[in-house]
């Protein structure tokens, strides 16, 4: 028994009361040594050791070691620096951190992919590439779709022309706009043919074909 000021104290009770004091403080500093800064190209990014080594085989997991042997510098502020691209690691951070994917729409997947193989994530690199290969599946499938040409020609012109059609063009209609010239003491018919064929389109890709009936009315005067 410690007698202080006219009091008496248990020196077992201070002891425990110590060892409480130092248990808060180990658990304090164990959480504040728990997050990491990342400097990426200048961008500082705030995360977690736990969420850095969600990959072993990592080059995040490797960096955060105790004693790394990654000879990596850090910025005034602790961070460490890593000269990469930071608009492409914030998919790769926020996969590590839930494990999913999440891309910006103004962000190409073959960036993402890019950082993913930098950092080595396995999974990461595996899900971007299934990414773009459904990606380009998609852009590459085909539908069919009918194109329509108008055709001018006259009376003469016009049953050669229907029974000479080929590649795939068929009859559609037939308008008479009517006498257009005058040969001799006769006057000669004109007639807008109105043809079609249907042809494969690129989904999202380029059409150079007019498949609107008021469009198609530009290539008027054309020869089939």
């Amino acid at each position: 028994m410690a007698k202080r000021n006219g009091v008496c104290e248990n020196d077992s009770e201070n002891m425990e009361v110590n060892s409480a004091t130092c248990d808060e403080m180990t658990s304090e500093r164990k959480a504040k040594n728990e997050w990491v800064k990342l400097n990426v190209g200048g961008t500082t990014f705030l995360t977690t050791r736990t969420t850095l080594g969600r990959d072993p085989k990592s080059f995040l997991f490797r960096l955060i070691q105790e004693g790394p042997d990654l000879n990596t510098d850090r910025d005034g502020g602790g961070a460490y620096l890593i000269d990469r691209d930071p608009t492409y690691f914030g998919p790769v951070l926020n996969y590590l951190r839930h494990g999913k994917l999440v891309i910006n729409k103004d962000l190409a997947e073959e960036g993402i992919l890019e950082e993913a193989e930098f950092y080595n994530i396995t999974e990461l690199i595996k899900l971007v590439k299934d990414r773009i290969k459904e990606r380009d599946a998609k852009q590459n499938q085909t539908y069919m779709k009918n194109v329509y040409r108008v055709l001018q020609c006259s009376e003469e012109e016009l049953t050669q022309m229907v029974s000479t059609m080929s590649d795939g063009w068929k009859f559609e209609q037939l308008v008479n706009i009517g006498s257009q010239y005058n040969y001799g003491s006769e006057d000669h018919a004109e007639f807008l043919c109105v043809v079609s064929k249907e042809c494969p389109s690129l989904v999202n890709g380029p059409d150079n074909e007019h498949s609107d009936r008021a469009k198609v009315l530009q290539l008027k005067g054309s020869r089939m």
